[in-house]
């Protein structure tokens, strides 16, 4: 099990002081990929129009390149701006597949300081069902220790 709390003070050590989001999505992506052999790819899509996610930094294979709200966990994730946990994709109704080996697939809203949403975060696995409620919540707190303070 992934010790979230030993993460949490990794990302925040190398993300202290630093306000450019690109880098700090960048560093988390980096640290979080490496973090957990069920992480297959992590990264960001970040919102960039109305209802409109785009790419940010990952880890991984190729993604998509853009998503709109109306598809896919990704855009569930940003339309509900509420965490997607997905055991299985293939019964996500309108699932995206970026990569055909993804079976399961954890996505977090990302807010600044605001509350604007300004990216989701997503890790998909090749296993099923590969994360936990446990994982979603410690996440959640990095998402929220980084960006939160931006």
């Amino acid at each position: 099990m992934l010790d979230y709390s030993e993460l949490a003070k990794t990302v925040v050590s190398l993300t202290d002081g630093e306000d450019d989001l690109v880098s700090l999505m960048a560093t988390v992506a980096c640290e979080v990929h490496h973090a957990d052999e069920r992480f297959d790819w992590t990264g960001f899509y970040r919102v960039v129009a109305s209802e409109v996610l785009k790419i940010g930094p990952y880890q991984g294979g190729h993604g998509c390149l853009v998503i709109p709200f109306s598809r896919g966990v990704c855009g569930a994730a940003a339309r509900l701006e509420e965490t997607q946990l997905v055991p299985d994709v293939d019964a996500f109704p309108g699932h995206i597949a970026c990569a055909s080996s993804t079976r399961s697939e954890l996505v977090l809203p990302v807010w600044d300081k605001s509350g604007k949403l300004i990216a989701v975060f997503d890790i998909d696995s090749d296993l099923p069902d590969a994360f936990t409620p446990d994982d979603a919540e410690g996440m959640a707190q990095i998402l929220k220790d980084v960006f939160g303070r931006v």
